[in-house]
């Protein structure tokens, strides 16, 4: 049988392998990817604009957008592409952010007509670039001013047919006043907007103090402001911190008004850095899992008036109070994480307010100067054009016959050089004026522009040359654009003092419930209602597990607050809140689990608290016959503490725990079988926690300290002869 056939690759030789280090590639393939995300698309320049938005707002200018009306979205996006070859999406999307009708930008660079969505929702989705209709805000005046007389270098395209501006020559630190947020690979940049004016005053107080400090600036320019307003919490600290390193976080709140009449509070400002439906989802879910029970009802109720999410209430429920737990929970109260890194020159650079405006100063003066200077170059050549005129109206007659004689028109020009000692220019601008033009008013119009243009010279020229007038004219023109744009404040201060902070027991729903504890740690939290049901059916008694039994039952409420004695000298504190309601047919909620005791530790005792009384103490029993009272307020702590480690004497251990709010009868029985009865006024108060106090009963070497009870009487009916007036006693036998 014939062999098959090999594959004819089998029999070629194999190319040789060449190893590529990893180093290598990065290199060569991603670093380039990365350099262009950083400095092409995602990280702002001093101008406060990314390319997207530079290509969008340079293409609608071209477009004649400034001055002229309206046109369809989808025309721009299309003549965007000439520039961005990102996609008609992604170019309306970057649109959509700059309109009027978003309200993301405090001060909008374009004027909208039709649906443009809302920043404040993730929802409201905007409408194709079909239906809608834009062009160029009136605003933009101050961000293209000098474009086209070389204030900024221009560029080509992607595919080199036409021009675009590396920078738009701002004529106010827009850097700070449009938010802005971008993603890069390995970096990121989240600036938020300051009010335009403050900005403006702030940037004039640098121009003509270079040692203006942070601290100055913080006086002028107060705080973030957005376009959705709401309020920002104002700590001074933060926002110090923030303006000398560009990096921090601030709180911004909802602003609310209640309507007592509805009784129902209305939300009409929420953070800049939310939406709608993010705080819709998280109070639904609250009211679902029933951790707010104060509202009844919360809609979107947004419409032509604007922004509105109405929360209606349980009648009784105090609006501030709620507002302080929703502020906690909810995003009605969140941060902002700023982080300036802004491209200078193309490098990536983290800065302060002071240092942003520094720079801005710099890129505006470059502007400006380069601005100046066109405007000069035009003015010097119109004055060599007018001083040539000059020449031949000192002696009209010779120019015309200069003129009527040359044979030629070729020579013209050249005749009336020689004529009159002129440049060719001049020479070509006197031979193109008309004969009309050759009069008396027309002379002393051009002789008069000629003193005009030599005082304008000058003034551009010192202006130039000089770094203080240059600042001085900056500032001017930040003056105006204030007097001209500035809006108030939209986010309001709100001051430490003015805040009502939530605490958690403030809107615990509050009812009277009873307390059970076993022996074995099982806890139950029953409703009274519960309790008599549970005796109606006839089935009132507890479940516990096998060999366990109850130690302690008391009356208490929902919003009290529950401490735990444990057995290695620790209170663990909780609240009555934190228990479910369980039946009396229930185990209950195993505690030790529940507060994370430590391994092995028992529950000695409970008690739940209204306050921390001074008058009232904890009687700590010990199995060496010893005892000590220790007032109640020793336990309170102002911060939340949920463990009290050392909260008594570990010298001997704990055999009871009883509360005292007045003086009782106690009755301590030892392993023996002795025992006596004591009144707790024999009981010294000590404000040392882990004092060891002092000795109740005279033991015998191999006896201890068994049980100590408050209410003893149904279990030892017959308590004659164990009473005893004096401490240290010797107890006694105790009759069955």
């Amino acid at each position: 049988m014939a062999k098959k056939k090999n594959n004819i690759t089998e029999n070629l030789p194999h190319a040789p392998v060449t190893p590529q280090p990893i180093t290598e590639t990065i290199e060569k393939n991603y670093m380039p990817y990365v350099m262009t995300v950083i400095v092409s698309r995602a990280i702002p320049e001093i101008d406060g604009f990314k390319p997207s938005h530079r290509k969008l707002l340079y293409t609608m200018y071209k477009m004649g957008l400034l001055t002229g009306p309206r046109t369809k979205s989808t025309n721009i996006v299309g003549a965007t592409m000439k520039l961005n070859p990102h996609g008609d999406a992604a170019i309306y999307e970057t649109m959509v952010r700059l309109t009027r009708g978003n309200g993301a930008l405090l001060h909008p660079f374009v004027d909208s007509k039709g649906n443009f969505g809302k920043q404040y929702s993730s929802d409201m989705a905007y409408a194709a670039s079909r239906y809608t209709e834009a062009k160029l805000d009136t605003f933009c005046n101050e961000i293209f001013g000098g474009i086209d007389k070389d204030a900024v270098d221009m560029t080509d395209n992607y595919d080199a047919t036409m021009k675009e501006p590396v920078l738009l020559p701002t004529a106010f630190p827009n850097v700070l006043v449009s938010p802005n947020m971008g993603i890069a690979v390995g970096m990121a940049s989240k600036i938020c907007s300051f009010n335009l004016g403050e900005i403006c005053d702030g940037t004039i107080a640098l121009l003509k103090n270079k040692d203006t400090t942070t601290e100055d600036l913080l006086d002028i320019i107060k705080a973030p402001d957005f376009s959705g307003g709401a309020g920002i919490i104002y700590d001074r600290d933060k926002l110090r911190h923030i303006y000398e390193t560009g990096e921090g976080s601030f709180t911004l709140r909802a602003r609310y008004v209640y309507d007592k009449a509805e009784n129902c509070i209305d939300i009409l400002e929420i953070p800049y850095s939310t939406t709608i439906e993010l705080i819709l989802k998280k109070i639904t879910d609250m009211i679902k899992d029933g951790s707010l029970k104060e509202v009844t009802d919360a809609r979107n109720e947004i419409d032509l008036h604007g922004f509105k999410l109405t929360l209606d209430l349980k009648r009784g429920t105090d609006p501030e109070k709620l507002m302080a737990k929703l502020f906690k929970k909810t995003p009605l109260q969140d941060n902002f994480a700023c982080n300036f890194n802004i491209l200078i020159d193309g490098t990536p650079r983290t800065m302060g307010i002071r240092e942003i405006l520094t720079e801005w100063i710099r890129f505006r003066m470059t502007c400006v100067k380069r601005e100046l200077t066109f405007d000069l170059g035009k003015k010097k050549d119109k004055l060599h054009l007018l001083l040539g005129l000059g020449e031949i109206l000192l002696d009209i007659d010779k120019a015309i016959k200069i003129v009527r004689e040359t044979e030629k028109e070729a020579d013209v020009v050249p005749n009336l050089m020689k004529g009159f000692s002129l440049d060719e220019v001049q020479a070509e601008y006197i031979a193109e004026i008309k004969l009309r033009h050759l009069n008396r008013e027309y002379i002393m119009q051009r002789i008069s522009e000629i003193n005009d243009l030599q005082k304008e010279i000058e003034e551009l020229t010192s202006i130039i040359e000089s770094e203080a007038k240059t600042k001085r004219y900056i500032a001017k023109q930040l003056a105006k654009i204030k007097d001209k744009y500035a809006i108030p404040r939209q986010t309001r201060l709100i001051y430490e003092e003015d805040i009502t902070n939530y605490e958690e027991e403030d809107h615990v729903e509050n009812y009277p419930v009873r307390l059970v504890l076993s022996r074995d740690g099982f806890f139950k939290k029953i409703t009274h209602n519960s309790l008599r049901a549970s005796t109606l059916r006839g089935s009132d008694e507890h479940k516990l597990k096998e060999g366990d039994v109850v130690i302690q039952e008391e009356d208490a409420e929902n919003a009290d607050e529950l401490i735990f004695i444990g057995s290695n000298a620790q209170i663990y504190k909780s609240r009555v809140a934190d228990f479910d309601q369980v039946k009396a047919s229930s185990l209950g909620e195993f505690v030790p689990a529940k507060l994370d005791f430590d391994d092995g530790e028992r529950v000695i005792a409970m008690k739940a608290l209204k306050k921390y009384d001074e008058t009232h103490n904890l009687i700590y029993i010990f199995a060496n016959g010893k005892g000590v009272k220790i007032p109640v307020s020793s336990y309170e702590t102002k911060a939340n503490r949920k463990k009290l480690v050392k909260a008594y004497s570990d010298a001997s251990p704990l055999i009871a725990a009883i509360y005292e709010d007045k003086p009782f009868e106690i009755f301590i029985g030892t392993r023996s079988g002795k025992g006596c009865i004591i009144n707790t006024k024999l009981i010294p108060v000590k404000t040392t926690r882990t004092s060891s106090g002092v000795t109740l009963l005279t033991l015998k070497k191999d006896d201890e300290v068994a049980f100590a009870l408050k209410d003893f009487e149904k279990q030892f009916p017959d308590t004659s002869g164990l009473r005893k007036v004096k401490v240290p006693t010797v107890p006694s036998p105790i009759k069955k």
